[in-house]
C-alpha cells in the first residue's frame, strides 16, 4: 500500500470515529464530512469508470451532508416549538442518513458507484462506510413506522434487483442494501444485535472480497472458469454464498435468528414474517450461481487438495462456518 492511501486510511478511520464519538449534531456532520473527503481519492484507481465513480458518490454524499446540516440549522433555531416540524425535521435528518448508507429508496447510487470500484474499496463501501450513518440514525430514531417503511422497501429493492445481475460488484451491492434492512430492524430492537449482525457481515464480506480479489474476476462468466479449475475455491465461496443468504447452518444465519427472535418479543411477528419471505428472493439468486458452479464441474470435492492447499486460514473459517451454528446451540444449552 501507499504511503498516501494509509495516511487516507486512516483519515477515513478518524473521521468515523469522531461521528459516532461526538455528543453534538455539527461534530458528527464534520466527522462525515473529514470521512468523505478521505474516501475520494481511495477511488482513484486504474479501473476506467473509477473517476466516474468517484465524483457520482462525491456528489450524492455532499446532498446528503446538506440536508443533514440544514436540519441542524433549522432545530438549532427552535422553530419546532411554534410549527410543531420536529418529527418533520427528524425524518429528513434520517432520510439524508438513509441516502449515505444506501439504503432503498435512497439506493440508486450505490450499485453503479459499486461498478467503478476495484475490489478493496468495494470492502469500505460495503462495510466501514456504513458505520457513521448507522450509529447516528440508531441515535436519532424519531418514528418506527418510517422506518419499517424502508425495511420493507430494502428488502424488496435488495431481493428483485439483484435478480438479473451478472456483475459479482452489483450483486453484492444488492446483498448490501437487503442486509441494510435486517441492520436497521436490528437496532431497532437491540445495539448488540446489530453489532453482532454487522461483524458477521462484515466477516463474510471479506471473505468473498478476498477470494475475488485473489482471482480477479468481476462478473459470475469470469468466476465459473475459475471454479473449474480449483475445488478448493469453489468449496470457499459457495459457503460462504449460503452464509451472505443467511440460510442454516452457516454462521450468517445466527445473526438474523437474533432479530426475528428480538422482533417477535417485541410484538412484531408481522414483520418478521415479511422480512423472511423477502429474504428469500436474495437467498435464490445465490443459491442459482452456486447451482451454475456445481453443474459446469462434476467432479466431487477433493479433500487431497485441501490437505495440500496453502489457504488454511481460508478453510479454518470455512469449517467454523459450517459447524457455526451447531456450536452456538451447544453454548447456549451448556452455558
Amino acid at each position: 500500500m501507499k504511503l498516501s492511501n494509509l495516511l487516507f486510511m486512516i483519515s477515513v478511520m478518524v473521521g468515523t470515529l469522531i461521528s459516532i464519538s461526538s455528543n453534538s449534531w455539527v461534530s458528527m456532520w464534520v466527522g462525515l464530512e473529514i470521512n468523505l473527503l478521505s474516501i475520494i481519492p481511495l477511488m482513484d484507481n486504474k479501473i476506467k469508470s473509477s473517476s466516474e465513480s468517484s465524483i457520482k458518490y462525491f456528489v450524492t454524499q455532499a446532498l446528503a451532508s446538506t440536508i443533514f446540516l440544514f436540519s441542524i440549522i433549522i432545530m438549532s433555531k427552535n422553530l419546532y416549538n411554534f410549527y410543531n416540524l420536529n418529527s418533520n425535521l427528524m425524518i429528513i435528518m434520517n432520510m439524508s442518513l438513509l441516502t449515505k448508507m444506501g439504503a432503498a429508496p435512497f439506493h440508486f447510487w450505490f450499485p453503479e458507484i459499486m461498478e467503478g470500484l476495484n475490489w478493496m474499496t468495494s470492502l469500505i463501501m460495503l462495510t466501514w462506510q456504513k458505520i457513521a450513518p448507522m450509529m447516528i440514525l440508531m441515535s436519532n430514531i424519531s418514528t418506527m413506522k418510517f422506518l419499517f417503511i424502508i425495511i420493507i422497501l430494502s428488502l424488496i429493492i435488495g431481493g428483485v434487483m439483484g435478480l438479473n445481475q451478472t456483475s459479482l460488484r452489483k450483486i453484492l451491492a444488492y446483498s448490501s442494501i437487503n442486509h441494510i434492512g435486517w441492520m436497521i430492524a436490528a437496532f431497532c430492537m437491540n445495539f448488540s444485535i446489530w453489532l453482532i449482525y454487522f461483524l458477521v457481515y462484515s466477516l463474510i464480506s471479506c471473505m468473498l472480497i478476498i477470494s475475488f480479489s485473489k482471482l480477479m474476476v468481476f462478473n459470475l462468466n469470469q468466476l465459473f472458469s475459475q471454479l473449474k479449475l480449483n475445488e478448493m475455491v469453489k468449496f470457499s465461496i459457495n459457503i460462504n454464498f449460503f452464509s451472505m443468504g443467511g440460510l442454516p447452518p452457516f454462521i450468517g444465519f445466527f445473526p438474523k435468528w437474533l432479530t426475528i427472535n428480538s422482533l417477535i418479543m417485541n410484538d412484531l411477528m408481522i414483520l418478521s414474517m415479511i422480512m423472511v419471505i423477502l429474504t428469500l428472493m436474495t437467498l435464490f439468486y445465490y443459491t442459482r450461481i452456486m447451482i451454475f458452479s456445481f453443474l459446469m464441474n462434476s467432479d466431487y470435492l477433493n479433500f487431497y487438495f485441501i490437505k495440500k492447499s496453502k489457504n488454511f486460514l481460508f478453510f479454518t473459517f470455512n469449517l467454523i462456518n459450517l459447524m457455526s451454528l451447531l456450536i452456538l446451540i451447544l453454548v447456549y444449552i451448556f452455558f
